[in-house]
């Protein structure tokens, strides 16, 4: 970070619901296997209250998480020491951990809400897309006014979770330029909140008066159409060949005439809902969506919780995918540690050259000598593969 960070005042950490240790939402499987032993309820205490400490050799990203285990823990003093040294990291840990996607969703959203009032945490936790929109709204009606500009750029999270807008709308602070441009645009994308009072001016400022007892057309919502069509739930694929065979055989069955209504039924839809469908429907319609012509759309769909690495490594390769949604990919740290995604991203030319090259250079000298060869790749990877390995093949100098 080019300016220092201001530690938050020291106060205790926002504790997780303490019913029971088994109620934390989040295992250990994320930490190296010989650190487990240090949020392992069974260890010794003093295991534990190190880790409370920050006093284990964890990458930041694995120190945030061992930290919000821990105040799950049974003994009330790891939960204090936990809570104590969360709600004051150094800005080498915190940093880095609040911008890492590969971060799991409630480790981020608890740190969102310990570090509300931090603007430069915050930030970072906002513009994390891992971070969950719950967490988002909870504090969208008291942050500082950087903050809630910050929130009501983000269309994506608006459109995917109303209680963003909601939220927002209620903050005391936010200028009314800002509350009033963000409802104008929920309400052009088919967001209806007839109980909050900007979105009903919305309405008449866009629409006339007549539209304020009118709710906004929407079309079908994603509810409707996962309940008609039963498009809500990803099947687990069958560990015998015969039977995942007879499951895709049974789902190839869905009469022509179902899908184009299907097909036309998304197509009525608002935006919005489109984005919520996007977000809770099964591999069927993100297929359909990821190729919406609405960009929040498309990345609704790649960012969806439910989106398969196979789905992931489809895009990549697809020469014709949304600009927006290769950014998503390439730009996610957990994907791109994967090489056959490095490896299809580059051999898609949308992908931008000094991404190509970041990645080219990973890869496997039998790969780039394919690149090389490859006329199905662009002109400039193929350029770009032979100079790397004309310099791997340059005899050294002295």
């Amino acid at each position: 970070m080019s300016e220092e960070v201001a530690p938050p005042t020291e106060a205790a950490a926002p504790a997780p619901v303490q019913e029971a240790v088994s109620a934390c939402p989040i295992t250990a499987a994320f930490l190296p296997e010989n650190m487990r032993k240090h949020v392992d309820p069974k260890a010794p205490m003093p295991l534990r209250m190190m880790a409370a400490k920050a006093l284990v050799p964890l990458a930041p990203p694995d120190m945030l998480g061992a930290l919000f285990m821990l105040m799950y823990d049974a003994d009330e003093k790891i939960r204090e020491t936990a809570g104590k040294t969360a709600s004051t990291l150094p800005d080498r840990i915190a940093a880095s951990g609040f911008r890492d996607e590969g971060v799991q969703a409630p480790v981020l959203g608890w740190y969102l809400e310990v570090y509300a009032q931090n603007d430069a945490y915050a930030e970072m936790l906002i513009l994390n897309a891992t971070t969950p929109d719950p967490a988002v709204a909870a504090i969208a009606s008291v942050c500082s006014q950087k903050i809630a500009e910050l929130v009501g750029q983000n269309q994506l999270r608006l459109l995917r979770h109303e209680d963003i807008v909601r939220q927002l709308a209620l903050n005391p602070v936010a200028q009314g330029a800002l509350i009033d441009g963000v409802c104008d645009f929920a309400v052009r994308n088919g967001l209806d909140l007839p109980d909050v009072p900007q979105m009903v001016a919305a309405k008449v400022r866009l629409f006339g008066p007549e539209a304020a007892a009118r709710p906004v057309e929407q079309g079908p919502s994603a509810d409707d159409i996962i309940s008609e069509y039963g498009v809500g739930a990803d099947h687990e694929l069958p560990a015998d060949a015969e039977h995942a065979q007879k499951l895709a055989e049974k789902e190839a069955k869905l009469e022509d005439g179902k899908k184009l209504t299907l097909t036309q039924k998304v197509a009525k839809m608002s935006v919005s809902e489109r984005i919520k469908l996007a977000t809770k429907g099964n591999k069927e319609i993100r297929s359909m969506l990821i190729r919406d012509s609405n960009k929040l759309v498309a990345v609704a769909t790649i960012r969806s919780p439910r989106i398969t690495d196979m789905e992931v490594m489809a895009q990549a390769l697809n020469k014709g995918a949304h600009e927006d949604v290769l950014r998503v990919i390439y730009t996610h740290r957990e994907w791109t540690r994967k090489y056959p995604v490095r490896l299809a991203l580059v051999k898609n030319p949308k992908v931008p050259a000094q991404v190509l090259m970041r990645f080219l250079n990973t890869l496997a000298e039998a790969d780039v000598k394919a690149l090389a060869r490859d006329k199905n790749v662009s002109g400039a990877i193929q350029l770009m593969a032979k100079k790397m390995i004309q310099r791997k093949n340059e005899p050294k100098k002295g």
